[in-house]
């Protein structure tokens, strides 16, 4: 393996994009693009100072969102491209061996996507400059941003190097990412609500007359929250679906926007509720770890009931609470990217090797 050799193969591959009119052009759109984003988040958190992380987080994640809609057009025809207008075969004569060719290309794709993080970067260091933003949630964010980005450019340059047609490598590359970013989803939520359990509720309330005042055994009409003198009526027993999402909840870990919440560190307030969208991120998704409960009981007659009403006690949980109660899954979900990734880069490499054995039908060589 020649690095010299491996850059030569990447800097051709980036002077290649960047001289066509449309890079310019597509690097303008994403900047506007994250202009409107940026100045819309400033209104919707207040802009300066507590509303700092917030603005940063919804800039890091609108990036993330764009570079996944951008990098399969980018990364999906690298290799299947070059074999369609006869460059690869004069390429695959030379020295450069397969694996140099295949990570040189690889590495221009990743240097490419990022160059949609150095376009955001003007945004990125607007929105910590405002104030309380915390440093190791903006160095652990760019740091998965960085990552993700290589992720899917090395999907898209795997598939181009193992379907044979351009326009189908592309398409299957957007398939993947919709798979990871939305079906994750999909199936976390059908997946969820079709294994649901059965719930048990036990209710018991007051009688009430017709004007809606509680009925009393003294005959008055005012025994509200004195259980001694109110008339309860019998106990209800239903039942309902509970969908166990307890149980799929590892399906969200390879959704890239989940991993870039989860792994993010994330600070809250006197409240207990994260100061960032990725803290909310990663408080809905935690959530899905907590097994509901099966069996609940009400009872209106109960004075244990008007106690908690009065005291303000309850069994909410709050999101710093949630976090901690629960397991990051960040880890596990990038791992199953990047081993996606090794495998199908090994898949295109075993497609590209020469001597070839066979080639697709119609394949163009020179």
């Amino acid at each position: 393996m020649s690095v010299s050799r491996l850059w030569t193969i990447a800097r051709l591959e980036l002077l290649q994009r960047v001289r066509t009119v449309s890079w310019s052009v597509l690097l303008g759109v994403f900047g506007l693009v994250l202009l409107g984003v940026t100045a819309l988040a400033f209104f919707a958190y207040g802009g300066w100072g507590p509303g700092g992380p917030g603005v940063y987080s919804v800039v890091v994640l609108v990036t993330l969102l764009l570079i996944l809609l951008v990098s399969p057009t980018l990364s999906g025809n690298s290799i299947n491209g070059d074999r369609d207008a006869a460059t690869l075969a004069p390429v695959q004569v030379t020295l450069a061996t397969t694996g140099e060719i295949l990570l040189g290309k690889f590495v221009a794709a990743w240097i490419t996507g990022l160059a949609f993080a150095v376009v955001a970067a003007p945004f990125l260091v607007i929105s910590t400059l405002t104030g309380e933003v915390n440093p190791w949630a903006v160095v652990t964010s760019l740091a998965i941003l960085v990552v993700e980005t290589g992720v899917i450019s090395g999907i898209g340059v795997a598939l181009s190097g193992i379907i044979a047609r351009p326009l189908f490598s592309v398409a299957a590359t957007y398939l993947v990412v919709a798979a990871l970013a939305v079906g994750t989803l999909v199936g976390f939520g059908l997946i969820g609500s079709a294994i649901a359990s059965e719930g048990v509720s036990h209710t018991r309330q007051a009688a009430y007359d017709q004007q809606g005042n509680p009925e009393c055994t003294d005959g008055s009409s005012n025994c509200y929250g004195d259980v001694d003198k109110m008339v309860c009526e019998d106990w209800v027993t239903t039942t309902y679906r509970v969908p166990r999402f307890d149980y799929v909840w590892w399906m969200l870990s390879a959704n890239p926007f989940v991993i870039l919440g989860d792994a993010t560190p994330t600070r809250f307030d006197s409240s207990g509720n994260p100061d960032d969208m990725f803290g909310w991120l990663k408080t809905s998704v935690r959530s899905a770890q907590i097994p509901p409960e099966l069996e609940q009981t009400w009872d209106e007659c109960d004075p244990a009931n008007y106690q908690n009403l009065y005291s303000g006690s309850s069994d909410y949980r709050t999101p710093e609470q949630i976090i901690s109660e629960t397991v990051p899954s960040w880890s596990v979900g990038l791992g199953v990217q990047l081993a996606l990734t090794a495998l199908l880069l090994w898949w295109a490499w075993a497609r590209t090797r020469t001597p070839a054995r066979t080639l697709p039908p119609g394949t163009r060589i020179a």
